[in-house]
């Protein structure tokens, strides 16, 4: 966090348990304007005070209902020079329009036909997401290495 915003190489993570997470059918010239995107904001500080926001949030027991966590947040420092990681993740896939967690909404055009509906899209704002959304969202495929052969029977459990 004292950083901000840098690259790194996967050697980094080392000994951390990692999920890699890949949005499903990004064509390839909007995955180069992601990392385009993601190139930017190298030297970007850390919003310390989305951070607070989403730990207020992600609170267990909020006096609010659940429904209306996401609303009360006051939506980080409003400087576009910060982030955190997985906010600035989620502007570089909105950069390009591909959806994380869309609110999908049925809108009906025509007052007189009750069939009529059509699905509106809305893109949450990027200071809302947390990791935890790539893995949940629908278009992004969460990548496992192979699994180990093992004896479950023969561990030596206690």
């Amino acid at each position: 966090m004292v950083d901000g915003v840098r690259t790194v190489g996967f050697d980094e993570f080392a000994g951390y348990g990692l999920r890699i997470c890949r949005p499903r059918g990004l064509s390839a010239a909007d995955a180069q304007a992601v990392i385009d995107a993601a190139r930017q904001r190298v030297g970007h500080r850390y919003d310390l005070r989305n951070i607070v926001d989403l730990l207020r949030y992600l609170w267990p027991t909020p006096p609010v209902p659940g429904h209306l966590r996401r609303r009360l947040l006051a939506l980080g420092s409003g400087d576009p020079t910060r982030a955190i990681c997985s906010s600035l993740i989620a502007q570089c896939f909105q950069s390009v329009r591909y959806p994380i967690l869309p609110r999908v909404e049925q809108v009906q055009d025509d007052p007189y036909c009750s069939a009529c509906l059509r699905e509106q899209w809305h893109i949450r704002h990027h200071s809302l997401f947390v990791p935890a959304d790539f893995d949940l969202s629908p278009y992004f495929e969460v990548v496992k290495p192979p699994a180990l052969d093992v004896d479950y029977r023969a561990l030596p459990w206690r």
